[in-house]
């Protein structure tokens, strides 16, 4: 029986791939996704078949691996960060339904969020959410509840998909939201192309966030009331040294 792989190739580099990523590619017949990913991995696995699509068309790439995969090929689906967060994953099985066929095999990647908080620093080691800005999926009235809850909460935030072409003022939205909770001087930063060229990071205030340029190759990170800046490092404590 032929095997579906989706694999999260982490934030595109080699160096953070996954053992278990790289072995998929090796052993797959046929390489899927989204081109931009596609052409990460292309040149490393230039013996292997590729079929991409454009951005939006999700489910049309989804059925090409799962067509492919029935047709006797391994077929890796492959996505940028993990392939269960933001990823083809959950699509793969909505698609497939309650078929047993293909096999399909979930390989974890490293997501923007934990690559992204390496970069920054140490933002992430207590609690905190994982929203993403894009209202392409999501209704924006629910984006914006999730973003007051996690205020509210007193959770550092991670934001992906913070701004593109069609929505440019959404991370500008997502700061006056916050706002409401939170204060202007909260530590705040900003990764981008993380593993890939370009890579750089910014520290800044949630006053001066929502000015920031920033682009769908930006993950932004909000600390809680513990996160300060600690030799020029982002950093939110979970409090071991006060045990």
């Amino acid at each position: 029986m032929a095997k579906l792989y989706v694999v999260g190739l982490g934030p595109g580099d080699y160096d953070n791939m996954t053992v278990r990523a790289d072995r998929a590619l090796r052993e797959c017949d046929c390489i899927v996704g989204y081109h931009v990913y596609v052409d990460l991995v292309k040149d490393r696995y230039p013996d292997k078949k590729t079929l991409t699509t454009p951005m939006t068309k999700e489910a049309d790439r989804c059925r090409m691996a799962l067509e492919a995969a029935r047709g006797g090929e391994n077929v890796a689906m492959v996505c940028s960060g993990d392939s269960g967060i933001y990823g083809m994953a959950a699509l793969i099985y909505e698609l497939r339904g309650e078929d047993k066929e293909p096999e399909i095999d979930v390989i974890p990647g490293l997501t923007a969020a934990c690559s992204g908080a390496a970069l920054l620093g140490a933002p992430l080691t207590h609690d905190f959410a994982v929203i993403s800005l894009s209202d392409r999926l999501t209704p924006w009235e629910t984006i914006e509840r999730r973003l007051e809850a996690a205020a509210k909460a007193d959770l550092s935030v991670v934001l992906y998909n913070p701004a593109s072409h069609g929505r440019p003022d959404h991370l500008r939205r997502a700061c006056e939201i916050l706002l409401r909770t939170l204060p202007e001087d909260r530590p705040c930063g900003v990764a981008r192309n993380i593993g890939r060229e370009g890579q750089g990071r910014e520290l800044l205030t949630l006053g001066q966030l929502r000015d920031a340029k920033v682009d769908m190759f930006c993950t932004v990170f909000i600390g809680n009331s513990a996160t300060r800046i600690i030799g020029g490092e982002m950093v939110t404590p979970r409090g071991y040294r006060d045990v």
